[in-house]
């Protein structure tokens, strides 16, 4: 029930004596009036109500009524939506009005004050321009005698109820009770209480439409029972909701208000949120299972009060869900001679290395479907394992990832963590593959060997199901808590180091031996990419600096000692800043570089010392290491003294490194007459083997032969030969064991400038898998005993078959 316009001053509602209802019922009705159409409400008589004309035909019916008579005859529409209505588009009854006030609004729109006088039905439509008239007859109305006892009830009843109403609706001012309990006609009575009932213009136009006051009453009281009913439910579900209301329940309607707040400021609310969520999960690629634990996730999200921690928790879950690849995959690019190119245009050397990407395309051209391999490439630094990756990627047309492992300690930085945990966040894992965006990219696990574990658990371990072809494709994180396929991930590890790698990962990857570079392959690589690299990041160009091969030559020669180009690239960049500097401060300079100019730029060579230092001196031999950076040369030198025949061993050597040497002695004691030794010598002299650089640990077998080699020139008092190196293990028996590292060590015996190798003869394989043009100017011995070694090393010294321990 609405009361309009009911306050302390009202003059829009007076109330009707029955002496003033009796006088308007004698007035006689035109027969003809001007229609007014109503949109959305039922005028009834005597009734006051105000109405708000926009319609330019509207506004002209009333200037014109108003200049005039005043009366209009008023109805209602069929459809509010109708702008212009016709004869079809109202309802033929509707009530003669007199127009009380007209007031011209600010919005410029017309309000009018009308008063229903007489119910009427619409005869003839006259006109429709410039607004409706219409002929009219006075519409029958049957009133009950006025001793009806059964309609004064329904009388009092409805006054009884219409108080009730208002005392229950806050909406409904208090001094309506006033107005109903004052008013004394009947008939007005029901047609106010039908005026202002919360009902839809179809119901009151029926109510209008009802003849017989008595059932009209009837009809109204029981839309009155309906709305008192619902009145008080409404008040009682309100005062148990008020009751029962807890802190949680609180804090809900205050977020309700919150997120009303937030949409007016321009804010997402949280039901737009999940109706995004939802939106998104519809172009996911993903399949059922995970599709159906999505949805059952959201639906726990919709179900919880935004206010709690959880919340944002399982926002975040959803949002990772919602952001992952599901089954993206980019498209690979199959032209083989393509990625070729790229391979040798951006790497120079690793012919390894670059075959094998060659192979797994092929493959995959054919198969389409095959499960991406786990690719280990090892070796020193500076050698181009991380950059590869870069090459690979562009060359199958993939996102490219980099996650470096050094140092990492921390399973959860594998798996995830639990999401039930405050700062939950997926392993680094899956959120590389979010930010690719594509569920086959290419992903470098750089520094694989430095994994280091703590009690948090042992990352190592963690990495056995990333990297097994067998389990990637359920690939289980604990913040994702389910499978993630990553088995079409192209994942390339990089190491320095294989001993420090767990046996089991290193039993899942395929190793790849990337060795150092030659002399000649370092000044392609500065020629072709390192300089012109530091000429552009120097805002050089390249007829600002010319380098030559053989200065090129010298700075790799002379000032760098590594397997890799990365301490190259530095003196490089030296040379560029040189003439930066330079051109900056207008200074003459040359653009081709000469070597006085690189000793002035870098300063005297510093590694001259490291190429080879002679053999003039008996006991004195070169061998060859293998370190982390790659190869590298030794030399191990023995002294005789006076002495009780002790043998002393120094230079930071390791166990291993220390037996080798006992061997070594053992072995010359007992082969003394083939070596043509003195075996008195043994017990009157002490003997002190040192190998330099005691600030360098140094442990392995490989040295056995060198030292042996040394001794014997020792005792013999023969020097070995000039420009010799050698490497290999020795037992008791008098046999030359093979070792491994041999690449690496025949470019540092490049480096060296030596020229003849021994090696054993099972090393002999390793050699043939290295490209002849590496060892150019080298010569091999290979053997396979000691006595071997010795008549090949030291000058006129010829040993006869030792004996067989």
């Amino acid at each position: 029930m609405t009361l309009h316009g009911i306050d302390e001053d009202s003059e829009l509602i007076p109330l009707l004596t029955p002496e003033d209802e009796e006088e308007m019922n004698k007035e006689d009705l035109p027969e003809t009036l001007p229609i007014l159409p109503l949109r959305n409400t039922v005028l009834f008589p005597g009734v006051v109500i105000p109405i708000t004309a926009g319609r330019d035909t509207s506004i002209n019916l009333i200037k014109d009524a108003n200049k005039g008579s005043k009366v209009i005859g008023v109805v209602s529409q069929k459809d509010e939506e109708t702008e212009n209505p016709g004869v079809k588009d109202i309802n033929l009854l509707g009530t003669v009005a007199r127009i009380l006030r007209v007031l011209k609004m600010p919005d410029g729109n017309t309000t009018v004050i009308i008063q229903g006088k007489k119910r009427f039905e619409v005869a003839e439509v006259l006109t429709e321009t410039p607004y409706l008239t219409a002929t009219i007859r006075e519409a029958e109305e049957v009133r009950p005698e006025a001793e009806d006892k059964e309609f004064l009830a329904i009388i009092d009843s409805i006054k009884e109820i219409a108080l009730k109403i208002i005392r229950n609706n806050p909406n409904i001012p208090s001094e309506a009770s006033f107005a109903i309990k004052n008013i004394q006609s009947n008939s007005f009575l029901i047609n106010f209480v039908s005026s202002n009932l919360n009902l839809d213009v179809k119901d009151k136009q029926e109510l209008l439409e009802i003849g017989n006051l008595r059932e009209r009453a009837l009809a109204t009281l029981k839309y009155m029972n309906v709305e008192l009913q619902k009145l008080e439910l409404q008040k009682d579900i309100q005062s148990k909701v008020r009751n029962d209301m807890d802190q949680q329940q609180r804090e809900y309607f205050l977020h309700q208000q919150m997120k009303t707040i937030q949409e007016e400021l321009g804010g997402v609310s949280y039901d737009e949120e999940i109706e995004e969520m939802r939106s998104r999960a519809r172009d996911k690629k993903w399949d059922n299972k995970v599709g159906e634990h999505f949805d059952k996730e959201l639906a726990k999200m919709q179900r919880m009060n935004p206010q709690v921690a959880e919340y944002s928790i399982q926002r975040n879950y959803l949002d990772l869900f919602l952001d992952l690849p599901w089954n993206e995959y980019s498209k690979d690019k199959f032209d083989l001679k393509r990625a070729e190119k790229i391979l040798n245009r951006d790497h120079y050397g690793l012919e390894d290395v670059k075959r094998r990407i060659i192979e797994y395309l092929a493959v995959l051209k054919l198969r389409n479907d095959m499960k991406s391999p786990i690719l280990c490439l090892y070796g020193p630094p500076g050698v181009g394992k991380t950059s590869l990756g870069k090459s690979v990627a562009e060359a199958l047309g993939r996102e490219y990832i980099r996650m470096s492992l050094g140092g990492l300690r921390d399973e959860a930085e594998i798996r995830g963590h639990r999401k039930t945990y405050i700062g939950a966040m997926p392993g680094r894992i899956l959120q590389s593959i979010k930010k690719a965006a594509t569920s086959n990219p290419v992903f470098i696990l750089d520094e694989i060997d430095k994994l280091s574990s703590s009690h948090q658990g042992d990352p190592s371990s963690a990495m056995l199901e990333v990297l097994d072809p067998e389990q990637n494709s359920e690939f289980h994180d604990n913040f994702l808590e389910m499978g993630y396929d990553l088995s079409k991930v192209m994942f390339i590890a990089t190491a320095n180091n294989l001993g420090s790698i767990q046996p089991a990962l290193r039993d899942r990857m395929e190793i790849i031996n990337v060795t150092g570079y030659t002399i000649e392959e370092k000044v392609e690589i500065a020629k072709r990419h390192l300089l012109p690299k530091q000429l552009k990041e120097h805002g050089l160009g390249a007829k600002d600096l010319r380098i030559g091969k053989r200065q090129l030559e010298k700075i790799v020669e002379g000032y760098t000692r590594e397997s890799g180009v990365r301490g190259l690239e530095k003196q490089l960049a030296k040379m560029v800043r040189f003439a930066a500097k330079s051109i900056a401060m207008e200074e003459e300079y040359d653009i081709k570089v000469s070597e006085e100019v690189i000793e002035k730029v870098l300063g005297p060579a510093r590694l001259e010392r490291d190429k080879y230092e002679n053999n003039d001196v008996a006991g004195v031999v070169t061998g060859l290491a293998w370190t982390s950076v790659g190869g590298d040369i030794l030399f191990i030198e023995s002294i005789l003294s006076k002495g009780k025949g002790s043998l002393n061993i120094t230079g930071n050597l390791g166990k291993v490194m220390k037996e080798s040497a006992t061997i070594a002695m053992e072995y010359i004691k007992s082969n003394a007459d083939s070596f043509g030794i003195d075996p008195s010598v043994f017990d009157k002299y002490n003997v002190h083997i040192h190998v330099p650089e005691g600030a360098t640990p140094k442990d392995g077998p490989s040295a056995g032969i060198t030292m042996l080699t040394s001794l014997v020139s020792l005792f013999a008092q023969k020097k070995v030969k000039k420009s010799l190196a050698m490497t290999g293990e020795i037992t008791l028996r008098g046999k030359v064991l093979p070792v491994g590292g041999i690449k690496e060590k025949i470019l540092a015996a490049k480096r060296a400038r030596i020229k003849e190798i021994i090696l054993s003869e099972e090393n002999r394989k390793d050699i043939m898998e290295i490209k002849e043009a590496y060892l150019k100017g080298l010569t091999f011995h290979y053997v396979t005993e000691m006595s071997e070694v010795i008549n090949i090393a030291i000058t006129n010294q010829k040993v006869k078959n030792a004996k067989k321990l």
